[in-house]
């Protein structure tokens, strides 16, 4: 296992290459301890914050705190706990039947197995260090080159074909969510039509 976790972190070329033999439940079992581990981190963040949060609303006298307050710590550690690993294992494997169309699309033709096997393996990196501020973006880019070379080792693609693939798959749901924000949150934010500063000067006038 430990072979595994710094291989893909310093040698993911040389990693994944000794890895075209593993199983689809070979790499589901990896993900799954490297992502309760993460969701070990997660949870401790989240039961201190809850933790501190309770004891501010007592030092204040909020009346939710009294019976509730001691148990915001342990139950944010289960529900965090909970929520990231089971979202992380599902989110992957939606994430990968996404990344695969575009591996597809470029070349790719060793199945849908062997993206998400690049994909469980790539996020080696966020999954260690993800969950520490400032660290976690340097993860997350780590992370997507991780990735791509998962892509081109495990396709036997080009390492253009592998970066088109994986950046297609990032970039695309952000600009759908920019669209999207753009039409339907951005007019709210402006609040509703007829009060807006253009109609200010048309009253004043006419005064």
């Amino acid at each position: 296992m430990w072979e595994r976790i710094t291989g893909f972190l310093f040698s993911p070329s040389t990693t994944f290459d000794a890895s075209k033999g593993d199983t689809l439940g070979d790499a589901l079992k990896y993900f799954v301890i490297i992502m309760a581990i993460y969701a070990i981190f997660i949870a401790i963040i989240a039961t201190v914050t809850f933790s501190l949060l309770a004891g501010m609303l007592e030092l204040f006298g909020a009346p939710i705190a009294m019976p509730f307050g001691a148990a915001l710590g342990p139950a944010a550690a289960i529900i965090f706990f909970s929520a990231a690993l089971i979202g992380g294992i599902i989110g992957s494997f939606i994430t990968g039947l996404w990344l695969h169309l575009w591996v597809y699309l470029v070349g790719g033709r060793k199945g849908l197995e062997k993206t998400i096997i690049a994909l469980l393996y790539g996020q080696t990196p966020y999954l260690l260090l993800g969950w520490i501020p400032i660290i976690n973006f340097i993860a997350l880019l780590w992370t997507i080159i991780v990735e791509i070379i998962g892509v081109r080792q495990l396709h036997e693609l080009t390492t253009g074909k592998a970066v088109i693939a994986v950046i297609l798959a990032l970039i695309i749901p952000l600009i759908v969510f920019g669209v999207l924000f753009a039409v339907f949150f951005m007019p709210l934010m402006h609040g509703p039509v007829g009060y807006g500063p253009s109609i200010v000067p048309r009253m004043g006038g006419s005064l």
